[in-house]
């Protein structure tokens, strides 16, 4: 007997051998039914897998788990792959693995995938599915796994890239066998919604030098509810998908002979990008912060002795030797920053000391993974640094924290229950990623854990989501397409102080190490345009949209008042325009409506003789006339923040 400790921490003897499912059996037949594979001291394995000592175990389901959701998508991607091979068997097969939304599988195909295949596909998938066929894992040595995928070369070559000894298993589902490491479901039967989303082209392996693949992506669940609810949640992502509505409000633009990942903003982008970098200046002069210009060029020995060579070259842009310099675009700015420290002698009275910039910041990213403003190449950051004394660091981040709180639930409304708080602590087991000092990763870790407690915040542990030089709290930001991303950021820094030799005199007259706190409240200019453009469909805070007012005269002889409406609103610092355009008046409104326009001023016989506007809201529609000067002091107040 061995004893199996369940994830509610209760303890049960089992006979040595029985495999997951069958405990999931022994606890309950329903449990069973919807298990998809368990979790065996934190590693997940497949429903088949047997228990020969003690240990602890997680039956996972696809309601109550990622991994659990993601073995039964594996398993519809094998599905795609037979209905494939049946339908089109000249094929030659890739990888098919689960995503975190879904499945793909690539296929080396003789012609592209049509919405006809497609369909055809998916029919075929329904079949197997009815067919419920059981699905069987079995492993062979590496000659005869060769042997068995003789007419698949992708295959041949993953067995090839496997080292000697190691297991190579296959999963078989009647007339299909694939070459995979599961897990996997117990027969096709189990899997019950399925729908193919699209199609694209993937390189082999990601690499542009070899074949182009064609990938089928597509999603399945447990029951047809669930599918119908996440064809809707797909399409509304597309309805706020910022690159779509970037283009139909001309916020920015891309073209292939500038680069990818390299945007350029119109000029209603560029305004709003303008009033987010100077509301945070703004908001962080207030605070005593300093604001400072670094270039974006360094030379490589800059980067060598922050560290960030030998952690983060991969992701820096190739050297460029200039002279005898080897010059480098820049990844970040901490080392400028540590430098402008550096230049002056500090007293401990000096101290916090904080320099800010709105810095712009190279990537080496795939051009695979660019995406309109989310993912670029090229970014301005909102960063800042903290250089304080021991003693400090808890109220300066105490401060930090709360204008995080300040800009995104006070100023932009986001609610409170959107956020999370993660310490982002080091991988302990994979330590060559981070800078090489237990002590100080032990001590920053402990003072951001004793920090987030003292300030009464909840928040969770995440292991291996520190930067390389320190820990951090990560304020999660859950999405209205109900993802969890992070923008803003806190990090605790006794590595670059260090590295630098950063010192201040203390008040007993020696010298003294400061620490760094590392801190971005809007992230990228970028990426949060990106984030805001999606939560608000383009329909920005009134303070903030490009143009706040359309005047609309009726006809020509209603363009002179129209222009002294403007001119007025102009004066206060309100950003309107006269649509003097000779269309009818409903067209313009409508215009104004899908450019999120937030007010509609409608000026004709009546509003002249009253000196007044009739005013329509994109969101309340119109309500009603109004005196000129009540519309202005109402919109001065607005667009106050």
């Amino acid at each position: 007997m061995i004893k199996i400790t369940l994830k509610d921490g209760s303890i049960k003897e089992v006979e040595k051998g029985i495999s997951i499912l069958e405990l999931a059996k022994s606890i309950s037949e329903g449990l069973a039914r919807v298990a998809t594979c368990g979790r065996v001291n934190g590693k997940v394995e497949d429903l088949r897998h047997t228990l020969n000592e003690d240990c602890q175990v997680e039956i996972l389901t696809f309601e109550n788990d990622l991994d659990g959701k993601k073995a039964y998508w594996h398993t519809t991607s094998h599905i795609m792959a037979q209905a494939v091979k049946r339908l089109f068997p000249d094929t030659k097969f890739a990888i098919g693995p689960s995503i975190d939304d879904g499945f793909y599988y690539d296929f080396d195909v003789v012609r592209n995938f049509t919405e006809e295949d497609k369909e055809k596909i998916e029919a075929e998938m329904k079949k197997i599915i009815k067919e419920d066929l059981p699905i069987e894992r079995f492993s062979l040595p590496k000659k005869e796994a060769l042997e068995l995928m003789k007419d698949e070369p992708y295959k041949q070559e993953l067995i090839n890239d496997l080292a000697e000894g190691e297991e190579i298993s296959f999963y078989k589902q009647g007339d299909f066998t694939d070459l995979c490491a599961g897990p996997h479901l117990m027969s096709t039967g189990k899997v019950k919604s399925i729908k193919i989303l699209s199609n694209s082209g993937a390189y082999w392996r990601g690499d542009e030098h070899n074949k182009m693949l064609q990938r089928l992506y597509g999603i399945s669940f447990p029951k047809a509810s669930m599918l119908e609810e996440h064809l809707k949640f797909l399409e509304e992502a597309k309805q706020r998908d910022h690159r779509k509505i970037g283009k139909e409000l001309n916020l920015f633009m891309t073209h292939k002979l500038v680069g990818s990942g390299l945007p350029m903003y119109l000029p209603n982008g560029a305004t709003v990008r303008r009033l987010l970098e100077r509301y945070i200046q703004d908001k962080e002069i207030k605070l005593g912060y300093k604001h400072v210009y670094t270039p974006s060029l360094a030379n490589t020995e800059l980067y060598k002795i922050s560290g960030h060579w030998d952690h983060y070259k991969d992701d820096m842009f190739p050297i460029m030797k200039m002279d005898t310099e080897e010059m480098v675009l820049r990844p970040m700015n901490c080392p400028h920053h540590m430098l402008i420290y550096k230049n002056s002698l500090h007293s401990y009275k000096d101290l916090p000391i904080r320099i800010g910039e709105l810095a712009h910041d190279f990537r080496y990213e795939a051009s695979g993974s660019v995406c309109g403003l989310e993912r670029v190449r090229e970014m301005c950051q909102n960063d800042a640094h903290l250089f304080v004394r021991p003693d400090q660091i808890k109220e300066e981040v105490g401060k930090v924290l709360k204008l995080i709180e300040e800009v995104y639930q006070k100023d932009f409304g986001f609610p409170a229950s959107a956020f999370q708080y993660r310490l982002s602590l080091r991988d302990k087991n994979n330590k060559e990623k981070y800078i090489d000092n237990d002590e100080m990763w032990e001590t920053a870790e402990s003072q951001l854990r004793e920090i987030l407690k003292e300030l009464n915040i909840d928040f969770y542990e995440a292991e291996g989501e520190a930067a390389f030089y320190g820990p951090k709290i990560d304020i999660q930001i859950k999405t209205a397409l109900d993802h969890d991303i992070t923008i803003p950021t806190c990090q605790l820094d006794f590595a670059l102080p260090e590295r630098f030799e950063l010192s201040y005199i203390g008040e007993d007259g020696k010298e003294h190490r400061p620490v760094v706190i590392h801190r971005a409240i809007l992230g990228s200019s970028d990426r949060f345009m990106a984030f805001l453009i999606e939560e608000t469909k383009g329909a920005f805070p009134v303070w903030l949209s490009p143009v706040q007012v359309k005047i609309l005269p009726i006809t020509d002889n209603h363009l002179e008042y129209a222009k002294k409406v403007e001119q007025k609103l102009l004066d206060i610092g309100v950003r309107a325009e006269v649509d003097d355009r000779s269309e009818k008046t409903g067209y313009k409104i409508r215009e104004a409506q899908l450019s999120k326009v937030p007010y509609m001023l409608i000026v004709g016989d009546k509003e002249i003789e009253n000196n007044a506007v009739s005013v329509r809201d994109r969101k309340d529609g119109d309500i009603g006339q109004m005196p000129v000067d009540d519309f202005v002091n109402r919109i001065e107040k607005e667009i106050k923040i």
